[in-house]
């Protein structure tokens, strides 16, 4: 434990600059009905007035990540209309009408380098992660997280415990209700990975990942990665070649999959103590 420690805080004292974010946020959220209209990505529904992706990437931010790259795809023109205006979010500001001078007064103090990448509307997850390799560190560990999910995962011990086992892929065990698909696990080994079953009372895949690079050239840029999902083939097939190992996180997670998983997001958004914070 004590060895796992020191190199949590060897990481986090590198923060960014060592460490990309890969989000996912080419979905198209049809089950949030009413929430998204079509018309709206999944990743830019508001809790709490902010989008659930701004309050993804604050809480990496906020451990010392903030080197992002989304996949974007359904509507990914508004998720870059959304930072590239995203100055006008969470603060005042002056307009000089004669000059066309414009000043931002206060607000938030987001000091994030963000790539926007269009991977393509139909595009399955693998494949995401594929077209946006050229934009990762040639060797080495990312993560990767899902656009609407939020936890207090601590991803400091997260990639300290990646780093421990040495395998390319961690992925975070959650255990909330059985309408997930379920980890068979050998200590802390991933055995075999199932998707949604009928019932079961063991770890999910909460979505909170790390990856290595190495992971991405075998399991990912393949033929046809375009209609692979991450989920399926190259997660499983990690599994079965011993590369894929869980970190269990017990605190707060919370998914936002339905209509009613955003309802209660926006209840716990305005209590005083906001649990993924």
């Amino acid at each position: 434990m004590q060895n796992t420690q020191r190199v949590s805080q060897f990481y986090d004292l590198k923060g960014s600059s060592y460490v990309k974010v890969v989000l996912l946020c080419g979905g198209k959220g049809t089950r949030l009905g009413e929430l998204t209209g079509r018309r709206l990505p999944k990743p830019l529904v508001e809790i709490n007035g902010r989008p659930i992706l701004w309050h993804i990437m604050k809480s990496y931010a906020r451990q010392g990540y903030n080197d992002f790259v989304i996949c974007a795809g359904h509507l990914s023109e508004m998720i870059k209309q959304y930072f590239l205006h995203s100055k006008l979010y969470g603060g005042d500001m002056r307009v000089n009408t004669g000059t066309g001078e414009v000043e931002y007064l206060g607000g938030d103090d987001d000091n994030w380098t963000v790539t926007i990448a269009d991977t393509g509307a139909e595009t399955q997850t693998a494949g995401r992660i594929a077209r946006v390799a050229g934009y990762l560190e040639p060797e080495g560990p990312f993560f990767l997280t899902y656009g609407d999910g939020l936890s207090d995962i601590d991803l400091g011990q997260l990639l300290a415990f990646h780093h421990s086992h040495g395998k390319l892929a961690t992925i975070s065990g959650i255990a909330p209700p059985g309408r997930f698909g379920e980890l068979d696990l050998d200590g802390a080994r991933v055995a075999e990975l199932k998707e949604k079953p009928e019932s079961t009372d063991r770890y999910i895949n909460g979505g909170f990942m790390v990856l290595d690079r190495q992971f991405v050239r075998r399991y990912c840029e393949v033929p046809d990665a375009d209609n692979i999902m991450l989920e399926r083939a190259p997660l499983e097939r990690a599994a079965v070649d011993g590369e894929l190992m869980m970190f269990a996180h017990h605190g707060f997670w919370q998914c936002m999959d339905t209509a009613r998983d955003w309802e209660l997001l926006e209840k716990l958004a305005s209590a005083p103590q906001v649990p993924w914070q």
